[in-house]
């Protein structure tokens, strides 16, 4: 039976797929789950600027009664409200303990108050402010010292010089600069352009424009009238000082342990790095996305903070009015994309606060020895156990802990700290947690002695008889995350620290 060629031609075949398209919407809500609460509000501060039909919720904070428990969640209502889950946890007056202080409360209805509001303003209504309390800022640095140098240098030629050494100074008050190329490039002789640098040296505070640490410790010597000769040379032997190796110290000084150890006493009193402390920022506090507290009965509240969170509403009036108003077709598009664009950022932060209320008390449900007792206590976790819990993907439990903080009777911690990775028990043992180890490492060594000094083998039978099944490479390297010296090292500086309280 002969077969012929097998005939081709084109075909139309139906099939059927699923696929995940990332729609804008879809984008705009993942990026605010993973966004921190000051990258939340300064996109509802551009969308409030963007979107005509968003407004800011100012109305005041509704109540419930408190008593809820932290595995019980708030349910959203359909208010146009982001922050409708934080309002709904606050606790009432009536609920709120029978010791509390309510003199600090101001009556809206007291037509005079002599007390200062928040910020220093009174009561009166109006913003009024006095000089006394307007705080004056503070000089920068270079301000500081810029005056200094108009009062201390007459000339001319040596103003010019102070004043380029300033534009190059470093924050920390040192000065790197080739002097003989400097004074090539002024114009001048290289002894005056040093003449002037040793001068600046004397400026407040003492020890800037100092080439090095050396140069900068002996100018603030040289104002106490400390610069002698055995101290010289113990600034010209810093890296011994730094090796902790004293007896080469008492060697290259010409003095006995005694006296080393006033002369290094005074060197801990100097500052090294003289204009650190100007320019300095206040570090802004972190602002926790969940509030923790006790309940009556032992169990943990959690209520989402609702200073972080974002209040829109949305003018449904104002939009259906602009749709009525107008026939031109463009503007209603307009209208209806701003409506879908407000209704979606709504939900996306409605969906957002609920999802991080769900996660977080999931995670202090796992780790109540911890909030009990301590980090000894802290439980190995991983994002798949949480995942499983909350009915989440891995990725959006991954999410909604970056960058998010919650407040609890231990502190305000991230809550990616309480996920750990897990240790091994000995003989089958239970796990335990990398920042229980960790913590229980860091205690055996201040626990430690000149006479009693712990090797990392050492550490490691310790834990083993603690029941815990950890390698040597493990202990080395968690000791050196925690930064602390080897055994080596540890043992010379509690030598020389026993050396010096003898002295």
């Amino acid at each position: 039976m002969a077969i012929g060629p097998r005939s081709s031609g084109l075909r139309l075949d139906l099939r059927q797929s699923q696929s995940l398209v990332m729609t804008p919407q879809l984008r705009q809500a993942i990026k605010l789950l993973q966004s921190s609460n000051l990258e939340v509000a300064a996109f509802v501060e551009e969308e409030l600027e963007r979107n005509p039909l968003l407004e800011r919720d100012e109305r005041p904070e509704p109540a419930m009664e408190d008593g809820r428990r932290a595995d019980v969640l708030p349910v959203l209502d359909s208010r146009d409200s982001a922050a409708a889950a934080a309002a709904d946890s606050l606790p009432s007056e009536a609920a709120a303990p029978l010791d509390a202080d309510w003199s600090n409360v101001h009556d809206e209805g007291t037509p005079f108050s002599s007390s200062l509001g928040a910020g220093g303003r009174s009561d009166f209504g109006d913003d009024l402010s006095t000089i006394e309390n307007l705080a004056g800022r503070e000089p920068t640095l270079r301000e500081h010292l810029s005056e200094q140098i108009r009062l201390g240098f007459r000339e001319p030629r040596e103003q010019l010089i102070a004043s380029a050494m300033l534009a190059m100074l470093e924050p920390s008050g040192r000065l790197v600069v080739d002097v003989a190329a400097m004074a090539a490039r002024l114009g001048c002789a290289k002894e005056v352009v040093e003449g002037v640098r040793l001068r600046l040296q004397r400026l407040d505070p003492t020890g800037m424009f100092a080439a090095n640490l050396a140069e900068c410790l002996g100018a603030q010597l040289a104002e106490k009238n400390r610069l002698d000769p055995a101290m010289e040379a113990l600034l010209d032997n810093l890296p011994l000082l730094a090796r902790r190796d004293y007896r080469a110290l008492q060697a290259c000084c010409g003095v006995d342990a005694e006296d080393l150890a006033e002369m290094i006493a005074e060197i801990k009193r100097l500052d090294p790095k003289p204009g650190a402390g100007f320019d300095v920022t206040p570090a802004r506090p972190i602002e926790p996305d969940v509030l923790m507290r006790a309940g009556p009965d032992g169990s943990w509240i959690l209520e989402l903070n609702p200073e972080t969170l974002p209040r829109v509403l949305i003018n449904q009036g104002f939009a259906a009015r602009c749709m009525l108003r107008t026939a031109d077709k463009d503007q209603k598009a307009f209208v209806a994309e701003k409506l879908q664009t407000a209704n979606w950022m709504v939900k996306s932060l409605e969906q957002r606060a609920n999802t991080i209320l769900k996660v977080a008390a999931d995670i202090v449900q796992r780790q109540d020895g911890f909030f009990r007792h301590g980090v000894e206590f802290l439980k190995p976790l991983i994002l798949r156990e949480v995942a499983e819990t909350v009915e989440m993907h891995e990725s959006t439990v991954s999410r909604v802990t970056a960058n998010k903080y919650i407040a609890t009777p231990r502190g305000v911690l991230e809550l990616k700290f309480f996920f750990t990775t897990a240790i091994s028990g000995t003989a089958g043992g239970e796990s335990v947690s990398a920042a229980a180890v960790r913590h229980r490492i860091k205690t055996m060594v201040d626990a430690e002695t000149a006479a009693c000094v712990l090797s990392d083998d050492a550490i490691v039978l310790r834990l083993r008889e603690e029941g815990v099944d950890i390698a040597r490479r493990t202990v080395a390297k968690y000791r050196d995350a925690l930064r602390i010296p080897s055994s080596v090292q540890r043992k010379r500086d509690k030598e020389g620290k026993a050396a010096t309280a003898w002295a």
